[in-house]
């Protein structure tokens, strides 16, 4: 949690994802939704929502020494594969990390919620309230260029070796929404194959 911490806070007021002359991508003053109750079947919240939910296995697991390496995912969010050496920390940013940096936390079994620039300022503010009332394993990341408004990534470790990437993506974001998120952030916090707390 300490380190969590210190990354919104760094994020925040400039430093490590965004520069202090930016606008906020994810603003501060949101409410977090009143998600209800959530049921344990990811499947079926997914469905309920009107959300994509794929498993793919993951084709590696080995590390790449640079963080612009051109490494070909199988999705858009990426799920899992070869990564840079060194992963993102845990946190919310204004401007995302490499491709590479963030597969390498989905191995240490974090979920990352990605959600697009351009969705209404009360949305994006929504994201970051509820990133920050359980931000445990998790990165919030803006990402303009999947084709969903936002979605969520994780990477299994089953079956092993390799395991299995997870992507829910969803086209809106409503109340149905904010239930198959949970159900998918629940499900898959802390299972990715090289588990690291």
């Amino acid at each position: 949690m300490l380190v969590t911490s210190v990354t919104v806070a760094l994020v925040a007021s400039g430093c490590g994802g965004s520069s202090s002359s930016a606008p906020e991508v994810f603003p501060s003053g949101g409410e977090p939704p009143n998600v209800g109750h959530v049921t344990a079947d990811v499947r079926a919240a997914a469905r309920a929502a009107g959300c994509d939910y794929k498993t793919m296995r993951a084709p590696a697991r080995d590390h790449v020494n640079d963080r612009n390496a051109p490494v070909k995912y199988s999705s858009n969010p990426p799920t899992s594969g070869r990564h840079f050496e060194f992963a993102a920390r845990d946190g919310l940013y204004q401007r995302a990390p490499k491709d590479t940096e963030l597969v390498h936390s989905l191995e240490h079994g974090r979920v990352i919620l990605w959600a697009k620039p351009n969705l209404p300022r009360s949305q994006r503010a929504a994201l970051r309230a509820y990133f920050e009332k359980d931000d445990w394993m998790m990165l919030l990341v803006p990402r303009r260029t999947m084709p969903y408004a936002v979605a969520m990534t994780a990477w299994n470790a089953d079956p092993a070796p390799l395991g299995t990437g997870r992507l829910l993506g969803c086209r809106k974001l409503d109340a149905a929404t904010w239930r198959a998120l949970t159900a998918f952030r629940d499900d898959n916090r802390g299972n990715g194959p090289e588990a690291v707390f």
